[in-house]
């Protein structure tokens, strides 16, 4: 009787815990809050209203954006006819014209930079709630070295993302703009190549990145069986292009995600996808709709023959893509990490 209950004691004690208790998310930040579902539904209902949310507020962003946009058109058409005109040094005209294009670009710019780091801060730090939460819940069903691996991966990749943003990037962003203002305004070539090179450094930069934690994720085997093909459709997101396109980081990392989405039953890792994106979304959209706006007004200031102020906005554009990037790539490590908590809560 004794070794009987001695028996039960030791395996009560060495046994690998399996709960069923239910692990709750920490609550969204208060602007993320706001477009939360109030009643949960399915995920793709969800993530629905998420978006249509987002895209609701985009109104005075996108009316600010135009008028700026608008305003750039004008100067560029100001600029072509004066400096057509007999007796007036084209050169001179176009450099006023260039500074006034950059004043006004500078303004919108600033804000997005800051919204842009915002955005990457918030990410990190609802991460950090998250992720112990997505832990204890896989390692309460068995998952402890799994759980663990993630856990420490996750973290790890986000902290040094996060702080090369903050440290490297974003003053990498404003070198570049600064640069690209210089070489618009003088034309010297040497200002030119510097400005491509910050703008290379900070593409690759966020592509390696990605590369290593996707390929952390598929190489260390973390995750078993389906949840594999989320690490590889992962790491094909990294492949398909340079970050800051917009359409693929969307489309690929979206398809990663619902991989896991369609099998889970976890309430704490639906809500916390749910945050992590309505987080992320509403600056995408406010900065991706001065990208495609800037793209669209590069290419119109082109028709009227001014090179130096149509390479200045094609050149702010571009900074809107490094913003996407860097945001989206914290998102999608988020993403990635929760889908594979998931795929092993079940």
């Amino acid at each position: 009787m004794r070794k009987l209950i001695v028996l039960i004691l030791l395996a009560v004690i060495f046994a690998v815990p399996v709960s069923a208790q239910e692990y709750t998310a920490p609550e969204a930040p208060d602007e993320a809050l706001g477009l939360m579902p109030v009643e949960r539904t399915t995920f793709g209902q969800d993530l629905w209203t998420v978006v249509k949310g987002a895209v609701g507020k985009l109104q005075p962003e996108l009316a600010a954006a135009v008028k700026i946009c608008v305003a750039l058109v004008a100067i560029t058409m100001a600029v072509s006819l004066v400096s057509s005109m007999p007796g007036k040094s084209a050169k001179v005209v176009e450099l006023v014209g260039v500074i006034t294009a950059a004043s006004l670009l500078l303004q919108q710019t600033g804000s997005m930079i800051r919204t842009g780091a915002e955005t990457v801060t918030q990410l990190s730090e609802y991460g950090k709630l998250l992720l112990p939460v997505m832990t204890a819940a896989l390692a309460a069903q068995g998952g402890i070295t799994t759980s663990g691996t993630l856990y420490v991966s996750t973290t790890v990749f986000d902290a040094l993302l996060t702080a090369g943003i903050s440290a490297i990037l974003i003053p990498l962003v404003y070198c570049f703009l600064a640069l690209s203002v210089a070489s618009c305004a003088t034309g010297q070539d040497i200002l030119k190549k510097l400005c491509d090179f910050a703008k290379w450094l900070s593409t690759w930069l966020l592509k390696t990145a990605l590369y290593i934690f996707t390929g952390f994720i598929g190489v260390t085997g973390v995750v078993s069986g389906t949840a594999d093909a989320t690490a590889l459709k992962a790491t094909k997101l990294t492949m398909s292009g340079m970050i800051p396109v917009v359409g693929g980081i969307l489309s690929e990392a979206s398809e990663a995600v619902l991989v896991g989405v369609g099998v889970m039953k976890s309430t704490a890792g639906t809500y916390g996808l749910l945050a992590v994106i309505a987080i992320w979304i509403a600056p995408f959209l406010q900065i991706g709709i001065r990208y495609l706006l800037l793209k669209l007004t590069a290419a119109v200031c082109g028709v009227f023959g001014i090179k130096q102020i149509s390479a200045l906005i094609s050149a702010f554009s571009d900074a809107m893509g490094l913003l996407l990037g860097m945001t989206s790539a914290i998102c999608i490590i988020l993403l990635i990490s929760l889908t594979c908590f998931l795929k092993g809560v079940g």
